[in-house]
């Protein structure tokens, strides 16, 4: 299989396998009219198997969506066929409407307006608390 080198865009790489579907959701890629390769079940050699996105336009991408979901991806801009950035993720500190808490009693649930505001509160495990009630997000598949 041939997937066509871009000129200017983006490449999402390094995605785990079976996750570039939630990414192409989360980013709303759906909406972009350009042309835009979902690559899955690649051969890597770090990864045994991994996922690729490429955007074949330069698009702002929220990075603390793509490290939440998979803090092992990287980002690399493409300008004139040349890579000319490569962002490495992590698991973003704060996240801001990515995720929505799930307690009926949370501030969030009566007030429609409010941020769903989620904060980092355990690296290791991956675990987020809203900050308004301290409710646990739902893990990640």
């Amino acid at each position: 299989m041939t997937i066509d080198s871009i000129k200017n865009g983006i490449v999402i790489d390094h995605i785990q396998a079976g996750k570039s579907m939630e990414i192409y959701r989360f980013l709303n890629l759906e909406s972009l009219d350009c042309s835009v390769a979902i690559i899955k079940n690649v051969a890597s050699g770090k990864m045994g198997k991994k996922d690729i996105i490429k955007i074949d336009s330069n698009i702002n991408i929220n990075l603390d969506v793509l490290g939440y979901i998979d803090p092992d991806i990287t980002v690399n801009i493409i300008q004139g066929g040349v890579r000319v950035d490569k962002h490495h993720l992590e698991l973003p500190a704060k996240i801001t409407n990515v995720i929505f808490c799930q307690n009926p009693r949370c501030i969030t649930s009566v007030e429609q307006e409010i941020p769903h505001i989620f904060k980092l509160t355990d690296r290791k495990n991956r675990v987020y608390r809203c900050i308004y009630c301290e409710s646990k997000a739902k893990e990640q598949n």
